[in-house]
């Protein structure tokens, strides 16, 4: 797989950390009239039809718009969008996420589609400490439990997800209130062929296990990269799966997620962090 022209140059190690307020090689600074147009930023509400905000044109673009918001906290990105920040993150789950989706222009119709479908570009927002450390898992989609046997690596969600990933670290330390809480600058990402080979070795174990009926036998223990856990509000939520015998069988919804590992290799390949 080829890394895209962007993702090689946002891949310059910066030497002050994921939250320092640098501008990224090679980005044009958006300056506050651009920023303040119509259909973009302030003033603008995330509770809007998608189609009210303009979606980025190039990667660079989208690039340049996240790097906008580096060094800022969320309350100051709350407040430019006009949406109350809420208290705690656990009761508001998604809400740093669908918050960037709205600022950026993300356009995607459909959750197994990369959030800018006409640049096949992933957002995934990433908790981390002050210090650059991953906070927690990061999910990737769900999984098509009663499709999984037919379905290659190409072809998966996981691929399609991952092939390009605006990463944009968000401070996580729970002891720091959500509102005071520091976006760090975003990296545009593509995996290398070594990356790739990680996540397909992994996936395709997984992926065969589910595909021959064994998803209850798989524990977040499996997969050194990817790893297969549950992804429903409850558990009463119930999806059709293929059961050891070939039948059809009622389970838990489960979700493709990358391990803290995975996630801080890419964070000590942008940025100068302690390993």
């Amino acid at each position: 797989m080829k890394r895209c022209s962007v993702s090689r140059r946002s891949r310059t190690r910066h030497g002050s950390g994921c939250f320092s307020r640098f501008a990224a090689p090679n980005v044009r600074e958006i300056s506050s009239r651009e920023s303040a147009r119509p259909g973009y930023l302030p003033g603008e509400s995330p509770d809007l039809p998608r189609d009210r905000i303009n979606a980025p044109q190039s990667p660079e673009e989208l690039l340049a718009r996240a790097h906008a918001f580096a060094g800022l906290t969320l309350g100051e990105l709350g407040r430019r969008l006009e949406v109350p920040v809420p208290p705690d993150l656990r009761r508001a789950k998604g809400w740093v996420g669908s918050t960037f989706e709205a600022a950026l222009g993300a356009t995607a119709s459909s959750r197994a589609q990369p959030d800018f479908e006409h640049l096949g570009i992933e957002l995934k927002t990433l908790p981390v400490t002050l210090q650059g450390a991953p906070l927690e898992t990061t999910f990737v989609c769900h999984i098509p439990l009663a499709d999984m046997a037919r379905v290659e690596w190409e072809e998966s969600r996981v691929f399609r997800k991952l092939r390009r990933v605006l990463w944009v670290p968000v401070q996580g330390d729970r002891e720091v209130p959500v509102e005071r809480r520091r976006i760090g600058t975003a990296v545009l990402w593509s995996p290398s062929p070594e990356e790739e080979r990680d996540l397909r070795f992994d996936w395709e174990e997984l992926a065969g296990m589910i595909g021959a009926g064994r998803v209850e036998d798989i524990t977040g223990h499996l997969g050194r990269y990817l790893q297969v856990r549950p992804k429903a509000a409850d558990s009463h939520a119930r999806r059709l799966g293929t059961g050891s015998d070939g039948a059809m069988i009622s389970t838990l919804p489960r979700g493709f997620y990358l391990r803290t590992a995975f996630t801080a290799r890419i964070l000590r390949q942008n940025f100068a962090l302690p390993r």
